[in-house]
């Protein structure tokens, strides 16, 4: 029998045929909406938590904060309660009331700020005061262990080692950076394929940082190329996912498989794996989905 907690990782690829024309490349979508929390965020949070615990950086009686968009601290709230360990939240006010809701159920304290600039300023003064532990996804390297350990193994064990492609969203930088790491170890050719949003536009889970807010835990060496997604493009594109390839995901996912059906475009031959960052339910009350 599985505890919750080794649900997470191992999701599935599945191919998308409906949405490109080459047919001699392949893209495959990881559906990390699949994990137990609902988004790739699942495998940061339990390493975060798990190796923070091994070290034991988090003491009885401490309360952990962290400062997120959304899914991250869904994954953290969900896994915290597993521990037994108190959580506070801090989000942009603009993040979608489904988020609110489901880390609010399971038990974490949410604070609404302006942005998550505001939101990061917020958690790191609240840590300093020496009652909260800040697990800071922004600079923390078991964020990206994560994805080296499971995530960069799943996708070439599951395309054979046969992946030319791989295709992110960057947020924190987390996913690209323990995939790019563990992919690259085992073949140098594997093409690593960021994407962030065009100046202006707004999509959640890609960022295009401030210099200052940078995620420290990004190496730009890891990355061979990025593509600038706009707004209307990753809107559209997660809209022909659900209605086209059956796929209901959200606003960055639509962003990552832009980028991989240009890609595809541009190759003789190859298979392209891009991440599905999650399920398109945490987004019914925006505008997503609206026409």
């Amino acid at each position: 029998m599985s505890s919750l907690l080794d649900l997470v990782g191992n999701t599935p690829l599945v191919e998308l045929k409906q949405l490109h024309q080459n047919k001699n490349v392949q893209i495959f979508g990881k559906l990390e909406g699949n994990n137990p929390g609902g988004s790739v965020k699942d495998r940061a949070a339990k390493n975060m938590i798990e190796s923070a615990l091994s070290r034991g950086d988090i003491q009885p009686g401490m309360k952990l904060i962290e400062a997120t968009s959304g899914n991250t601290g869904i994954a953290l709230a969900m896994i915290a309660r597993l521990y037994n360990i108190q959580i506070e939240l801090a989000m942009p006010s603009n993040s979608t009331r489904e988020r609110v809701l489901t880390m609010e159920a399971f038990g974490a304290t949410v604070t609404l700020t302006k942005s998550i600039e505001e939101a990061r300023d917020y958690a790191i003064e609240k840590a300093a005061t020496g009652e909260y532990v800040l697990l800071n996804q922004f600079e923390n390297p078991d964020n990206y262990l994560a994805h080296y350990k499971t995530t960069g193994p799943e996708i070439f064990r599951d395309t054979q080692g046969k992946i030319t492609h791989f295709v992110s969203s960057m947020g924190t930088t987390g996913t690209i950076m323990g995939t790019s790491m563990y992919l690259k170890e085992q073949n140098p050719n594997i093409q690593i394929v960021g994407c962030q949003p065009t100046e202006g536009s707004s999509i959640p889970g890609i960022r295009r940082w401030p210099e200052a807010y940078r995620p420290k835990i990004y190496q730009p060496n890891r990355v061979d190329r990025i593509m600038d997604i706009s707004e209307q493009d990753a809107v559209s594109m997660t809209r022909k996912l659900a209605k086209v390839e059956g796929l209901f995901a959200g606003m960055s996912s639509g962003g990552a498989v832009t980028a991989s059906i240009r890609l595809a475009e541009e190759l003789q031959e190859g298979i392209i794996v891009c991440i599905i960052c999650d399920r398109g339910d945490r987004y019914l009350s925006s505008n997503l989905f609206g026409e």
